[in-house]
C-alpha cells in the first residue's frame, strides 16, 4: 500500500512544488487505511493547506489508492 500512496503523491506533488511547497509521506496505517504527511515549504505556512489537504490530495488519495479511509497532516 505504502507504494501505492507514494505513486499517489508523485502525480500531486508537481502542482504543490508549482507554488513552492511539497508534501512529504510520513506514515502510512495499512490495517487502519490512515495516511500521514507533512506539507512543507510554503505550503507549510498556507491558510489554504486544510483545503489542499482534505478536497486535494486526500480526493486523490482515495481515487488512487481505495483502502485509505483518512489523510491526517502531521506538523
Amino acid at each position: 500500500m505504502r507504494e501505492k500512496v507514494e505513486a499517489a503523491l508523485n502525480e500531486v506533488r508537481p502542482a504543490l512544488q508549482a507554488d513552492g511547497g511539497d508534501i512529504e509521506l510520513i506514515d502510512v496505517d495499512e490495517a487502519a487505511g490512515i495516511v500521514k504527511v507533512r506539507l512543507v515549504g510554503a505550503c507549510a505556512g498556507c491558510p489554504m493547506s486544510a483545503m489542499t489537504l482534505r478536497n486535494g490530495v486526500e480526493q486523490i488519495l482515495k481515487r488512487m489508492v481505495p483502502e485509505v479511509q483518512r489523510l491526517e497532516a502531521v506538523m
